[in-house]
């Protein structure tokens, strides 16, 4: 079931639950999204991505 807010659940978070939120809001897999934040952050910016993600996605 996908949300129709961008929003970090209170539950199904391991750090910040920003890939959870994430995942639910796009109908994937969580596990997926860690992976490509994983990838991400060893090529690029994906722990700047993150911790922008993680300041401004409200609590669910």
């Amino acid at each position: 079931m996908t949300s129709s807010a961008l929003v970090r659940p209170r539950n199904d978070k391991w750090i910040a639950g920003v890939c959870s939120g994430v995942a639910q809001r796009f109908g994937l897999s969580t596990t997926l999204v860690r992976l490509m934040f994983a990838i991400f952050g060893l090529v690029g910016a994906g722990e700047i991505v993150y911790i922008a993600l993680w300041i401004l996605m409200p609590k669910e």
